[in-house]
Protein backbone atom coordinates (compact mmCIF):
# COMPACT_ATOMS: atom_id res chain seq x y z
CA UNK A 1 0.00 0.00 0.00
CA UNK A 2 2.68 2.97 0.75
CA UNK A 3 4.54 1.80 -1.95
CA UNK A 4 1.49 2.64 -4.11
CA UNK A 5 1.57 6.13 -2.63
CA UNK A 6 5.03 6.74 -4.37
CA UNK A 7 3.72 8.64 -7.15
CA UNK A 8 1.39 10.16 -5.23
CA UNK A 9 3.50 11.48 -2.39
CA UNK A 10 5.99 13.10 -5.70
CA UNK A 11 2.89 14.37 -7.40
CA UNK A 12 0.54 15.41 -4.94
CA UNK A 13 3.66 18.08 -2.82
CA UNK A 14 3.93 19.30 -6.30
CA UNK A 15 0.36 20.73 -6.80
CA UNK A 16 0.22 22.41 -3.48
CA UNK A 17 3.49 23.92 -4.05
CA UNK A 18 2.18 25.81 -7.55
CA UNK A 19 -1.58 26.93 -5.45
CA UNK A 20 0.69 28.15 -2.97
CA UNK A 21 2.95 29.70 -5.20
CA UNK A 22 -0.17 30.95 -6.95
CA UNK A 23 -1.82 32.14 -4.05
CA UNK A 24 0.87 34.71 -2.29
CA UNK A 25 2.50 35.82 -5.58
CA UNK A 26 0.17 38.74 -5.54
CA UNK A 27 0.90 39.67 -2.14
CA UNK A 28 4.42 39.61 -2.87
CA UNK A 29 4.05 41.74 -5.78
CA UNK A 30 2.35 44.25 -3.55
CA UNK A 31 5.03 43.93 -0.65
CA UNK A 32 7.57 44.23 -3.10
CA UNK A 33 6.09 47.39 -5.43
CA UNK A 34 5.63 49.19 -1.83
CA UNK A 35 8.87 48.84 -1.30
CA UNK A 36 10.10 49.88 -4.12
CA UNK A 37 12.30 46.63 -4.95
CA UNK A 38 12.78 47.31 -8.80
CA UNK A 39 14.76 45.82 -11.20
CA UNK A 40 18.51 47.96 -11.72
CA UNK A 41 17.94 49.75 -14.95
CA UNK A 42 21.43 51.47 -15.63
CA UNK A 43 22.94 49.11 -17.46
CA UNK A 44 26.60 50.57 -18.71
CA UNK A 45 29.08 48.33 -18.20
CA UNK A 46 30.65 44.72 -19.87
CA UNK A 47 31.97 42.31 -16.88
CA UNK A 48 35.27 43.38 -18.75
CA UNK A 49 34.35 47.17 -17.91
CA UNK A 50 33.77 48.07 -21.19
CA UNK A 51 30.72 50.24 -22.75
CA UNK A 52 27.68 48.08 -22.75
CA UNK A 53 25.94 50.08 -25.62
CA UNK A 54 23.95 47.12 -26.78
CA UNK A 55 23.64 45.71 -23.48
CA UNK A 56 21.93 48.91 -21.84
CA UNK A 57 19.68 49.30 -25.25
CA UNK A 58 18.12 45.58 -24.62
CA UNK A 59 17.85 45.90 -20.89
CA UNK A 60 16.74 49.34 -20.77
CA UNK A 61 13.74 49.74 -23.00
CA UNK A 62 11.30 48.30 -20.76
CA UNK A 63 8.06 50.54 -20.88
CA UNK A 64 7.40 49.82 -17.19
CA UNK A 65 9.78 48.95 -14.40
CA UNK A 66 10.50 45.40 -13.33
CA UNK A 67 9.88 44.44 -9.83
CA UNK A 68 13.06 42.02 -8.26
CA UNK A 69 13.26 38.95 -5.93
CA UNK A 70 10.59 37.34 -7.31
CA UNK A 71 12.12 34.28 -6.73
CA UNK A 72 10.60 34.28 -3.00
CA UNK A 73 7.67 32.78 -4.68
CA UNK A 74 9.37 29.90 -5.09
CA UNK A 75 11.30 29.29 -2.00
CA UNK A 76 8.27 30.35 0.05
CA UNK A 77 6.22 27.70 -1.71
CA UNK A 78 8.84 24.88 -1.29
CA UNK A 79 9.53 25.36 2.39
CA UNK A 80 6.09 25.91 2.94
CA UNK A 81 4.90 22.90 1.46
CA UNK A 82 7.54 20.79 3.06
CA UNK A 83 6.56 22.27 6.68
CA UNK A 84 3.02 21.58 5.87
CA UNK A 85 3.06 17.79 5.11
CA UNK A 86 6.03 17.67 8.28
CA UNK A 87 3.43 19.36 10.17
CA UNK A 88 0.40 17.13 9.37
CA UNK A 89 2.80 14.01 9.83
CA UNK A 90 3.58 15.25 13.55
CA UNK A 91 0.05 16.33 14.99
CA UNK A 92 -2.32 13.75 12.78
CA UNK A 93 0.43 10.20 12.27
CA UNK A 94 -1.22 8.34 9.60
CA UNK A 95 0.48 5.92 6.78
CA UNK A 96 -0.38 8.05 4.11
CA UNK A 97 0.58 11.66 6.49
CA UNK A 98 3.62 10.18 7.23
CA UNK A 99 4.76 9.00 3.61
CA UNK A 100 3.47 12.16 2.11
CA UNK A 101 6.40 13.58 4.72
CA UNK A 102 9.49 14.25 2.46
CA UNK A 103 11.93 15.96 4.59
CA UNK A 104 14.30 13.40 5.66
CA UNK A 105 18.13 13.51 6.89
CA UNK A 106 19.77 11.59 4.71
CA UNK A 107 17.66 13.08 1.46
CA UNK A 108 15.79 16.25 1.36
CA UNK A 109 18.10 18.41 4.36
CA UNK A 110 21.05 19.57 2.36
CA UNK A 111 19.44 20.70 -0.82
CA UNK A 112 17.15 22.62 1.86
CA UNK A 113 19.92 24.58 3.48
CA UNK A 114 21.41 25.18 0.57
CA UNK A 115 18.42 26.68 -0.88
CA UNK A 116 17.64 28.72 2.73
CA UNK A 117 21.66 29.81 2.24
CA UNK A 118 20.80 31.08 -1.57
CA UNK A 119 17.79 32.26 -0.64
CA UNK A 120 19.05 34.50 2.14
CA UNK A 121 22.30 36.04 0.74
CA UNK A 122 20.13 36.47 -2.67
CA UNK A 123 17.66 38.11 -0.76
CA UNK A 124 20.69 40.82 0.64
CA UNK A 125 22.03 41.13 -2.96
CA UNK A 126 18.28 42.08 -4.18
CA UNK A 127 17.70 44.37 -1.12
CA UNK A 128 20.99 46.18 -1.56
CA UNK A 129 21.03 46.89 -5.39
CA UNK A 130 17.21 48.27 -5.20
CA UNK A 131 18.37 50.59 -2.21
CA UNK A 132 15.71 49.46 0.28
CA UNK A 133 18.38 49.90 3.22
CA UNK A 134 18.33 53.39 2.11
CA UNK A 135 22.28 54.54 2.73
CA UNK A 136 23.52 51.49 3.55
CA UNK A 137 22.64 49.98 -0.25
CA UNK A 138 24.04 53.56 -1.67
CA UNK A 139 27.30 53.11 0.34
CA UNK A 140 27.69 49.47 -0.43
CA UNK A 141 27.42 49.81 -3.93
CA UNK A 142 23.62 49.23 -4.31
CA UNK A 143 24.51 44.98 -3.77
CA UNK A 144 26.78 42.12 -2.99
CA UNK A 145 30.33 42.46 -4.72
CA UNK A 146 30.48 39.45 -6.96
CA UNK A 147 33.02 38.07 -4.73
CA UNK A 148 30.73 38.01 -1.31
CA UNK A 149 28.12 36.28 -3.26
CA UNK A 150 31.03 34.11 -5.02
CA UNK A 151 32.17 33.25 -1.76
CA UNK A 152 28.89 32.14 -0.37
CA UNK A 153 28.30 29.27 -3.03
CA UNK A 154 31.98 28.23 -2.92
CA UNK A 155 31.41 28.09 0.92
CA UNK A 156 28.09 26.44 0.46
CA UNK A 157 29.74 23.64 -1.96
CA UNK A 158 32.56 23.52 0.59
CA UNK A 159 30.28 22.48 3.34
CA UNK A 160 27.88 20.34 1.22
CA UNK A 161 31.44 18.46 -0.14
CA UNK A 162 32.46 18.06 3.15
CA UNK A 163 29.49 16.58 4.30
CA UNK A 164 29.14 14.14 1.39
CA UNK A 165 32.89 12.60 2.08
CA UNK A 166 32.81 12.39 5.85
CA UNK A 167 29.04 12.05 6.66
CA UNK A 168 28.06 10.46 3.71
CA UNK A 169 31.06 8.87 2.98
CA UNK A 170 30.26 9.45 -0.71
CA UNK A 171 34.36 9.81 -2.69
CA UNK A 172 33.09 8.90 -5.93
CA UNK A 173 31.60 10.43 -9.62
CA UNK A 174 29.74 8.20 -11.78
CA UNK A 175 29.86 7.95 -15.44
CA UNK A 176 27.45 7.11 -17.51
CA UNK A 177 28.15 3.71 -19.91
CA UNK A 178 31.45 2.96 -17.26
CA UNK A 179 30.29 3.43 -13.97
CA UNK A 180 31.09 5.12 -10.65
CA UNK A 181 34.99 6.38 -10.42
CA UNK A 182 36.40 7.19 -7.14
CA UNK A 183 38.27 10.13 -7.14
CA UNK A 184 39.18 10.47 -3.45
CA UNK A 185 38.16 12.73 -0.49
CA UNK A 186 40.03 15.89 -1.98
CA UNK A 187 39.59 16.14 -5.44
CA UNK A 188 35.59 14.98 -4.44
CA UNK A 189 35.21 17.82 -2.34
CA UNK A 190 37.21 20.37 -4.81
CA UNK A 191 34.69 18.92 -7.99
CA UNK A 192 31.85 19.41 -5.44
CA UNK A 193 33.08 23.28 -5.05
CA UNK A 194 33.72 23.57 -9.09
CA UNK A 195 30.35 22.00 -9.63
CA UNK A 196 28.51 24.70 -7.98
CA UNK A 197 30.38 27.17 -8.38
CA UNK A 198 29.98 26.61 -12.52
CA UNK A 199 26.28 25.85 -11.67
CA UNK A 200 26.00 29.91 -9.96
CA UNK A 201 27.85 31.33 -12.95
CA UNK A 202 24.58 30.23 -15.07
CA UNK A 203 22.95 32.95 -13.09
CA UNK A 204 23.07 34.99 -16.81
CA UNK A 205 20.27 33.12 -18.11
CA UNK A 206 18.11 35.84 -15.64
CA UNK A 207 17.52 38.12 -18.49
CA UNK A 208 14.30 37.50 -20.30
CA UNK A 209 10.75 37.25 -18.90
CA UNK A 210 10.12 34.10 -18.67
CA UNK A 211 13.23 32.49 -20.04
CA UNK A 212 14.61 31.42 -16.72
CA UNK A 213 11.55 29.91 -15.16
CA UNK A 214 10.89 27.57 -18.00
CA UNK A 215 14.79 25.84 -18.04
CA UNK A 216 14.40 25.68 -14.44
CA UNK A 217 11.81 23.57 -14.21
CA UNK A 218 12.50 20.93 -16.89
CA UNK A 219 15.80 20.68 -15.12
CA UNK A 220 14.24 20.09 -12.08
CA UNK A 221 11.75 17.89 -13.40
CA UNK A 222 14.59 15.34 -14.97
CA UNK A 223 16.17 15.39 -11.78
CA UNK A 224 12.76 14.26 -9.98
CA UNK A 225 12.44 11.81 -12.60
CA UNK A 226 16.31 10.45 -12.21
CA UNK A 227 15.31 10.63 -8.19
CA UNK A 228 12.41 8.08 -8.46
CA UNK A 229 14.10 6.06 -10.84
CA UNK A 230 17.08 5.85 -8.40
CA UNK A 231 14.53 5.19 -5.66
CA UNK A 232 15.17 8.07 -3.65
CA UNK A 233 11.14 9.18 -3.24
CA UNK A 234 11.78 12.52 -1.07
CA UNK A 235 14.52 13.76 -3.14
CA UNK A 236 11.91 13.41 -6.25
CA UNK A 237 8.80 14.81 -4.22
CA UNK A 238 11.22 17.66 -3.28
CA UNK A 239 12.31 18.22 -6.39
CA UNK A 240 8.55 18.15 -8.16
CA UNK A 241 7.80 20.63 -5.26
CA UNK A 242 10.75 23.06 -6.45
CA UNK A 243 9.39 22.71 -9.94
CA UNK A 244 5.62 23.71 -8.92
CA UNK A 245 7.00 26.44 -6.86
CA UNK A 246 8.81 27.72 -10.35
CA UNK A 247 5.67 27.07 -12.65
CA UNK A 248 3.75 29.36 -9.86
CA UNK A 249 6.62 32.13 -10.32
CA UNK A 250 6.59 31.70 -14.36
CA UNK A 251 2.92 32.43 -13.97
CA UNK A 252 3.31 35.51 -13.41
CA UNK A 253 7.34 35.92 -15.25
CA UNK A 254 5.63 35.29 -18.88
CA UNK A 255 5.61 38.57 -20.65
CA UNK A 256 4.69 41.27 -19.47
CA UNK A 257 6.56 40.25 -16.46
CA UNK A 258 5.63 41.43 -12.64
CA UNK A 259 8.77 40.51 -11.67
CA UNK A 260 12.04 38.60 -12.23
CA UNK A 261 13.50 35.88 -10.63
CA UNK A 262 16.30 37.52 -8.58
CA UNK A 263 19.55 36.95 -6.38
CA UNK A 264 17.45 35.15 -3.87
CA UNK A 265 15.22 32.74 -6.55
CA UNK A 266 18.50 32.07 -8.36
CA UNK A 267 21.07 31.37 -5.62
CA UNK A 268 18.29 29.33 -3.96
CA UNK A 269 17.36 27.54 -7.10
CA UNK A 270 21.00 26.87 -8.02
CA UNK A 271 22.25 26.08 -4.81
CA UNK A 272 19.64 23.31 -4.32
CA UNK A 273 20.24 21.87 -7.61
CA UNK A 274 24.37 21.87 -6.54
CA UNK A 275 23.50 19.14 -4.04
CA UNK A 276 20.68 17.14 -5.54
CA UNK A 277 23.02 16.26 -8.66
CA UNK A 278 25.53 14.70 -6.33
CA UNK A 279 22.66 13.03 -3.48
CA UNK A 280 21.41 11.29 -7.08
CA UNK A 281 24.66 10.36 -8.16
CA UNK A 282 24.26 12.27 -11.86
CA UNK A 283 26.02 15.14 -11.94
CA UNK A 284 27.37 14.50 -15.34
CA UNK A 285 24.41 14.08 -16.44
CA UNK A 286 24.04 17.99 -16.20
CA UNK A 287 26.32 18.50 -19.11
CA UNK A 288 22.99 17.28 -21.28
CA UNK A 289 20.04 18.22 -18.95
CA UNK A 290 21.30 21.71 -17.99
CA UNK A 291 22.60 22.03 -21.29
CA UNK A 292 21.07 25.23 -22.01
CA UNK A 293 22.61 26.90 -19.23
CA UNK A 294 25.83 25.78 -19.82
CA UNK A 295 25.57 27.05 -23.36
CA UNK A 296 24.82 30.51 -22.60
CA UNK A 297 27.57 30.38 -19.70
CA UNK A 298 30.30 29.47 -21.49
CA UNK A 299 29.08 32.13 -24.45
CA UNK A 300 29.83 34.77 -21.89
CA UNK A 301 33.43 32.76 -21.14
CA UNK A 302 33.90 33.08 -24.41
CA UNK A 303 32.91 36.45 -25.50
CA UNK A 304 35.49 37.60 -22.78
CA UNK A 305 38.03 35.55 -23.79
CA UNK A 306 37.68 36.38 -27.49
CA UNK A 307 37.89 40.42 -26.91
CA UNK A 308 41.25 40.00 -24.68
CA UNK A 309 42.96 37.30 -27.50
CA UNK A 310 41.37 38.51 -30.72
CA UNK A 311 40.39 42.15 -29.88
CA UNK A 312 36.93 41.05 -31.35
CA UNK A 313 33.79 40.10 -30.54
CA UNK A 314 32.87 36.27 -31.14
CA UNK A 315 28.90 37.30 -30.62
CA UNK A 316 27.39 39.80 -31.33
CA UNK A 317 26.81 40.70 -27.13
CA UNK A 318 26.43 38.53 -24.28
CA UNK A 319 24.94 35.97 -23.12
CA UNK A 320 23.41 33.81 -25.72
CA UNK A 321 19.63 34.59 -25.48
CA UNK A 322 20.84 38.52 -26.43
CA UNK A 323 23.09 37.70 -29.23
CA UNK A 324 20.01 35.92 -30.62
CA UNK A 325 17.78 39.04 -29.74
CA UNK A 326 19.85 41.43 -31.71
CA UNK A 327 19.91 39.63 -34.63
CA UNK A 328 16.52 40.40 -34.55
CA UNK A 329 14.61 37.06 -33.02
CA UNK A 330 11.33 38.23 -30.68
CA UNK A 331 11.96 37.79 -26.97
CA UNK A 332 8.66 35.34 -26.85
CA UNK A 333 10.53 33.33 -29.90
CA UNK A 334 13.82 33.14 -27.62
CA UNK A 335 12.16 31.71 -24.68
CA UNK A 336 9.75 29.28 -26.58
CA UNK A 337 12.90 27.93 -27.97
CA UNK A 338 15.12 27.98 -25.40
CA UNK A 339 12.06 25.75 -23.41
CA UNK A 340 11.76 23.53 -26.15
CA UNK A 341 15.34 22.79 -26.31
CA UNK A 342 15.91 22.52 -22.55
CA UNK A 343 12.47 20.04 -22.20
CA UNK A 344 14.65 17.93 -25.22
CA UNK A 345 17.77 17.81 -23.16
CA UNK A 346 15.67 16.94 -19.94
CA UNK A 347 14.02 14.01 -21.37
CA UNK A 348 16.99 13.15 -22.98
CA UNK A 349 19.19 13.41 -19.89
CA UNK A 350 16.35 10.60 -18.35
CA UNK A 351 16.62 8.64 -21.73
CA UNK A 352 20.07 8.08 -20.92
CA UNK A 353 19.92 7.56 -17.56
CA UNK A 354 17.50 4.49 -18.04
CA UNK A 355 19.88 2.79 -20.18
CA UNK A 356 22.99 3.40 -19.12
Amino acid sequence: MLLSLDPFKILLPAVISFCIGILIAPRVIRLLSHYKVWKKKAITKTIDGKDATITASLHNDESKQLLRMGGIVIWFSVFFTALLFWFLSKIYPTDVTEKLDFISRNQTWLPLVGMLVGAIVGGIDDLLVSRVFGKVGTYIGGGLSFPIRLGAVASMGLFAGLWFYFKLGVASVYVPFYGPILIGGFLFITFFVIVTVALFSTSVIDGIDGLSGGIFSAIFSAYGAIAFINNQIDIAALCFVIAGGIMAFLWFNVPPASFMMGETGVMATLLALSVIVFLTDAVLYLLIIALPLIVTSLSVILQLSWKKFFKRKLFLVAPLHHHFEVKGWARHTIVMRYWIVSYVCALLGVVIVLVS
